[in-house]
């Protein structure tokens, strides 16, 4: 589903090195589900009706552009000098009152959840809003810290924490709104008197409290929607939940997965209904699989066009065009 146009814009953090990774790739670039990582944040950002994306670039600046694609702009990050540093790069390209703030490395997140976030934060007229999640095991996360009256007093880094709030399950996504005037004072008056010597973006809304503006949050539906990557672990982690999703929806539109635990679909395929993927089935790239076909078992597809009533089975396909009522197979490698 795609929304409205809006009044926010987006900045997406993208300029880090990604050493846990330990790939020479910036982590922007990696893949799920066919699409970079950061592309994923990207797509849900237009999806949401944003039309002014800037992301954040620094490590190896020019593969994460190429990978990102032209139809957003990009600010440079000279020196990795924090999440704060990040933001303030980005802030010169900003022209409008409120804007979401993303790291590039959650490629999970919804337009639907983007949307909650923007019209609460409209809604409320805060400083800043927070969308936030509860997680049974918060490990290193900064943890969300209430007032009494339920708005958000502070967030607080799990490396500079206390027992006490380390013992918090709500947890910082690092997906925020922002008012830009607001946003624009207190990254200002950042420091780096931290455990790690950054500019924190955190730390601006300790600034916007102790100035009294208001800052409230919003508890994600799906704390799936809000997970980061960091490492290959956590990259396969959010490649299955994507893959399901994918597969979810097609099944609700009408195609029928034998098997969904060996069957691959890259974002974006489009396949017609009544059609059946048998297991262990590949599909990537820009494939569009017509209405009423037969795909499988041991069949990869990628990038082709097959017409309606198309039979594939135990072949592998690329790059060609398949006219309605074929039957290819077994074992047949087809490349356009």
């Amino acid at each position: 589903m795609t929304y409205p146009s809006n009044d926010f814009a987006a900045v997406i953090l993208a300029a880090g090195k990604s050493k846990r990774m330990k790939s020479a790739l910036p982590k922007a670039v990696h893949k799920i589900c066919g699409k970079p990582v950061t592309r994923h944040v990207v797509d849900a950002c237009l999806a949401a009706g944003i039309k002014q994306i800037v992301v954040v670039v620094g490590h190896e600046a020019e593969a994460v552009k190429a990978a990102i694609g032209s139809d957003v702009q990009y600010a440079l990050q000279e020196e990795q000098l924090g999440t704060g540093h990040a933001a303030m790069q980005a802030m010169p390209f900003i022209d409008l009152d409120n804007m979401l703030l993303l790291p590039g490395d959650a490629p999970l997140i919804t337009p639907a959840s983007l949307k909650a976030l923007m019209d609460s934060h409209s809604e409320s007229g805060a400083a800043a809003t927070l969308l936030t999640a509860i997680i049974d095991e918060p490990a290193s996360y900064g943890r969300i810290v209430r007032a009494p009256d339920g708005s958000v007093k502070q967030i607080v880094e799990a490396r500079d924490a206390s027992e006490e709030v380390l013992a918090i399950k709500e947890i910082s996504t690092s997906i925020y709104g922002f008012n830009v005037p607001l946003l624009r004072q207190s990254l200002s008056e950042l420091r780096t008197d931290n455990a790690q010597g950054e500019y924190y973006l955190t730390d601006t809304i300790s600034i916007l409290r102790q100035k009294s503006h208001d800052v409230r949050a919003v508890i994600a539906s799906d704390a799936r929607d809000t997970l980061g990557i960091n490492t290959r672990i956590e990259l396969a982690d959010a490649a299955a939940i994507m893959r399901r999703r994918i597969l979810d929806q097609l099944m609700l539109d009408g195609v029928t997965i034998v098997d969904p635990a060996t069957t691959y679909v890259d974002a974006g395929v489009i396949i017609g209904k009544d059609t059946v993927i048998h297991p262990c089935t590949v599909i990537e790239g820009r494939t569009v699989i017509g209405e009423d076909c037969e795909i499988g078992p041991f069949t990869r597809l990628n990038d082709v066009s097959l017409g309606n009533k198309v039979r594939v089975v135990t072949s592998a396909i690329t790059g060609a065009s398949v006219p309605a009522g074929s039957d290819i197979g077994p074992y047949k490698d087809i490349r356009g």
